[in-house]
């Protein structure tokens, strides 16, 4: 096995992404030591029992004393004060990273936060379940997904370089773009598609004629699977919206005008229309890889 790529690991926030990172990051080698943090005692407890750290500390200024690269775990909402929190006690040179899935509010809130001796490397890697907590992690999350990199302008080319080959190396495709791009392309292919599967499943459950039992009883494929992402942890999804609002606001307005599109053609009966859109949307999602 080559050399670690860093020697210390602080993960802030042991879930579902920071647990797996834990994971991963051990089962390749990646680094020498793993510290992480939070301050429920019962967490703590847990992060020990599984073993997929070396230390565990109540305080993220605790976790972040010399560690070469720190990868903020917690809701984007929160982000910002966790850097005021560890911007103090960072060592010199160490690359500060995160994992939000919006890009433009994380260096805008943790950005001024962080000294100028420090790299700041934002990164979304683009993977998940619909379960959180330290339990849920796996070392495999990452394998064949995309973790993408928005560096703000400026960043160290050698600092992005270190991340990117740490990702790679979890099992990660790492994509570079600036912060406003990815928020727009994952209003449109993630942000989006969660909004519509918490309006359905509250829709569905909202029929006085049709019992939640049926529902659950008679679902297909199409809307048990879909839907499942509507089971996704609320604090982190209301963040994401309200971080992400222009371009979710911009993509949900497209989003309404086709569907009052296809709205109009059922209601006056124009079964070409409908083939047509069904047909070339069908075209679309075959050239997406599953």
């Amino acid at each position: 096995m080559s050399e670690p790529l860093f020697d210390t690991l602080a993960i802030i926030g042991p879930g579902l992404i920071g647990s797996s990172i834990m994971r991963a990051a051990r089962e390749q080698g990646a680094v020498r030591t793993i510290v992480t943090c939070s301050r429920s005692p019962e967490t703590r407890q847990r992060v020990t029992e599984l073993g997929i750290a070396d230390k565990v500390v109540e305080t993220n200024a605790q976790a972040v004393e010399g560690a070469d690269l720190v990868i903020v775990c917690v809701p984007v909402g929160v982000c910002g004060t966790v850097a005021e929190e560890i911007a103090p006690h960072l060592k010199e040179g160490a690359i500060v990273s995160d994992v939000g899935s919006v890009k433009g509010a994380i260096v805008r809130d943790m950005g001024p936060h962080l000294p100028g001796n420090v790299h700041f490397v934002p990164a979304h890697p683009v993977a998940g379940t619909e379960h959180s907590g330290p339990d849920a992690g796996f070392a495999e999350l990452f394998d064949g997904r995309w973790c993408i990199l928005t560096p703000p302008e400026g960043t160290d080319a050698q600092a992005v370089d270190r991340l990117a080959k740490f990702w790679r190396l979890l099992g990660a495709n790492v994509e570079v773009m600036t912060p406003d791009h990815h928020d727009l392309v994952l209003a449109v292919t993630s942000h989006l598609p969660h909004l519509i599967a918490y309006t359905i499943v509250g829709t569905a459950d909202e029929l006085e004629t049709v019992t939640r039992s049926e529902v659950l009883k008679f679902s297909a494929g199409g809307f048990r699977d879909f839907t499942r992402i509507a089971a996704s942890d609320p604090t982190m999804w209301r963040d994401i919206f309200l971080a992400n609002k222009e371009a979710v606001l911009e993509m949900l307005g497209r989003f309404n005008e086709d569907v009052s599109a296809l709205t109009k053609a059922i209601r006056h009966g124009d079964g070409d229309a409908l083939f047509e859109q069904f047909t070339r949307t069908r075209a679309i999602r075959r050239g997406v890889s599953s």
